[in-house]
């Protein structure tokens, strides 16, 4: 239940190779897998995705990337594709060697290659998976059909808790916003199989059909499960019926981006009173947490709503929605095939316009890495990230952070008082490169060769006891929230620290064959945007030691609002798919970090130049130095995404579409339109330009 603001490489990655060297991996139980090319990287400035039939001066985005669809179209088993994907990919195609290397077994073999390696192996063994059905989901179901009375719910919801399964609530541990130094419980509403409480609500006729598809896959999950054709439709509408009302009483997505409202630190007694339906006591002893005598209810308002809905609701309708929860929720990867199979038909290709679902081995690669993330990370780090790479990260950073400080010196619209406030914050920002300094400790996690469906229960069950065991003890301000491999960064407000996994390290957002006004362009933007949550509308309102606090003279603050409303109605003009419009407000913090990212990256990109006696006027490869910035920006964020898939960012993600990404950001810098002889009043040159930092 951490907040974190993140770069966002969203949805799906993939890549096209180009290379000849080809291997063929041996499915456990399912033949041989299909041949697996090696995998291109693309290199910090590529001429090929160029169009110049464009005018970098009316489009930015088509010019630096017009030409990356036609020589990488979207594959049919991704929603979209882009530079990230391709990153990504690399990253799977390494990931994939190992676990191939680490499945074979021998003796030799560390506890973490053997547990990574039987957990692939098992994952890939689909014949046993199909064979068992749901056999291994028998004892869940059981304990649903053993339920005698409402009573009973508490330690069944905490069981599930456990296991992934957040029906009807979320519960877990976060940093406590007012004193960042504990770690508290936290309880939040949950319990939705659509991906946001707007989509049971909204009236349009894309929104309408997407609630049938839903009711649709619902019963048809249903029925493969074992119910009589009889019962499937007004069971699914029943489940329909009951999360709606969780809907209702739950907090729209855009409201739960400023951290007042879901801060409400109370006595267990005080959750009890607003929810007296669930004995709040005998939850949280099931639930396997330490002692509790306060904790975070995140949204009031929603256990209201949950308590009427328990009282009202007879048992059997809500035995219906907890059998739906369980399924749902189970990794498709560990159901038969016919299970899997119409899960991905609703979620992936209904939902996001996905043809086809990945391969085997793929999937099979993520999900080794989202259960073990930091033993593969370690074997990955050790092979993929050098120190020398972390140095030149860490001094790219320092480089930044001493932008920003400069940076906040010249602002006319903040006072000298909160200008030594923010200068605080900045100087006790952690710096956190490639991996963590401690690995994780999985030697009481059970690993089977022939147990996918264990395998992945296991590894939730251990995580969330990992995650809840903190509750009541000091932060640990080392830990990591992504694995070392992942494809993105991020920023914790209430740790104040910015995070750089290895993963994203790679060409062509960092490539030590770059030259260095590439890499600025590219992973010095990323750096930045992530500085900068530090300082948006959310992480704004935190504190240099992570603490939820004012720190702003009330005319700074609003100062501020002003500014940030430009942001708002600039992005919110935007047109992302159909009639659909981007959501300004839901992506103001990542559309700040995304302006203000770009404009530290070019303040250090200068002061290396000044420097290194870099002639910023001559050019290289048809380039200045300062367009070749601007295009590692641009380049950054190359690729395309199926209409369906945007229409679910939108609505769901606080990232704006890609080409917003680039033409929102360089439309409102001045330098440019400078660098490209670009004119006022040109698309990409605005007369009255938006800044916030």
């Amino acid at each position: 239940m951490i907040k974190r603001m993140a770069i966002g490489w969203a949805t799906a990655f993939v890549v096209v190779s180009i290379l000849c060297a080809v291997s063929m991996a041996q499915t456990p139980g399912g033949g041989q897998a299909e041949p697996e090319k090696a995998v291109d990287r693309l290199p910090g400035l590529d001429k090929r995705l160029i169009d110049t039939t464009a005018d970098p001066c009316t489009n930015f985005f088509q010019y630096a990337c017009g030409n990356f669809t036609k020589l990488y179209p979207i594959p049919n088993d991704r929603s979209a594709y882009g530079t990230g994907a391709m990153i990504a990919d690399y990253t799977e195609h390494i990931l994939h060697t190992m676990l191939e290397r680490a499945a074979a077994g021998g003796a030799s073999r560390t506890p973490n290659e053997q547990k990574i390696g039987d957990s692939y192996a098992a994952c890939m063994d689909v014949d046993t998976i199909n064979q068992k059905g749901l056999k291994p989901l028998q004892a869940e179901l059981d304990r649903i059909a053993a339920l005698k009375s409402k009573d009973e719910l508490p330690e069944l919801l905490a069981r599930f808790q456990l296991i992934g399964v957040n029906a009807l609530l979320n519960f877990g541990e976060q940093q406590d916003f007012k004193d960042a130094r504990k770690q508290i419980a936290a309880v939040d509403q949950g319990g939705l199989g659509l991906p946001e409480r707007d989509y049971y609500f909204r009236a349009e006729e894309a929104a309408e059909k997407t609630r049938t598809q839903y009711v649709q896959h619902i019963a048809n999950m249903l029925k493969l499960m074992g119910e009589t054709e009889s019962k499937v439709a007004s069971d699914a509408r029943a489940i329909m019926q009951l999360e709606t009302v969780l809907a209702k009483a739950s907090m729209d997505i855009t409201s739960r981006r400023d951290p007042n409202k879901v801060y409400h630190l109370m006595p267990v007694s005080e959750l009890a009173t607003l929810a007296p339906s669930v004995a709040w006591d005998r939850f949280l002893t099931a639930s396997g947490a330490p002692p509790v005598s306060e904790l975070n209810v995140a949204n009031p308002d929603f256990f209201k709503g949950l308590n009427s809905l328990l009282a009202s609701t007879d048992l059997e309708t809500i035995k219906i929605y907890l059998r739906w929860q369980l399924i749902t929720s189970t990794p498709g990867y560990v159901l038969p095939k016919a299970l899997d199979d119409e899960n991905f038909d609703f979620y992936r290709r209904k939902l996001r316009g996905q043809p086809e679902q990945r391969a085997r081995w793929k999937r099979c690669v993520q999900a080794t890495d989202a259960g073990l993330g930091e033993a593969l990370g370690q074997v990955y780090v050790s092979q993929e990230f050098s120190p020398a790479n972390k140095q030149a990260t860490l001094q790219m950073v320092q480089d930044i952070e001493v932008a920003m400080d400069q940076d906040i010196n010249t602002l006319d619209w903040m006072s000298s008082a909160t200008k030594v406030r923010a200068k605080e914050k900045l100087r006790a920002v952690a710096d956190k490169i490639g991996y963590p300094d401690h690995w994780r400790d999985y030697s009481t996690l059970i690993i089977a060769r022939d147990d996918a469906f264990g395998n992945a229960l296991h590894a939730t069950d251990f995580e969330n006891r990992r995650q809840l065991a903190k509750i009541g003890k000091p932060v640990d301000r080392g830990e990591w929230l992504i694995t070392p491999a992942t494809v993105d960064a991020y920023y914790n407000p209430s740790a104040n620290d910015i995070n750089f996994p290895a993963g994203i390290l790679q060409p062509p957002l960092y490539d030590s064959r770059a030259s260095d006004t590439s890499n600025y362009g590219h992973v010095g933007g990323i750096v930045g945007h992530e500085l900068t949550h530090g300082f948006d509308d959310e992480g704004r309102q935190f504190d240099a030691n992570g603490n939820l606090a004012n720190w702003w003279t009330p005319e700074d603050g609003k100062h501020f609002e002003e500014k940030a409303d430009c942001e708002v109605k600039e992005y919110s003009n935007f047109v992302a798919v159909d009639d659909v419009k981007v959501n300004g407000k839901l992506t103001l913090g990542e559309n700040t970090a995304d302006n203000g990212g770009l404009r530290l990256a070019y303040i250090a990109f200068l002061a290396d130049a000044k420097r290194k006696n870099i002639d910023r006027t001559q050019k290289q490869d048809g380039y200045t130095p300062l367009q070749q910035f601007f295009l590692g920006h641009g380049q950054s964020w190359c690729g395309s995404t199926r209409p369906q898939q945007l229409r679910l960012q939108v609505q769901t993600d606080p990232h704006s579409p890609r080409e917003f990404r680039v033409n929102g950001v360089v439309q409102n810098m001045p330098e440019f339109g400078q660098a490209f002889g670009c004119k006022t009043g040109q698309p990409m040159m605005a007369a009255n330009a938006c800044r916030v930092w």
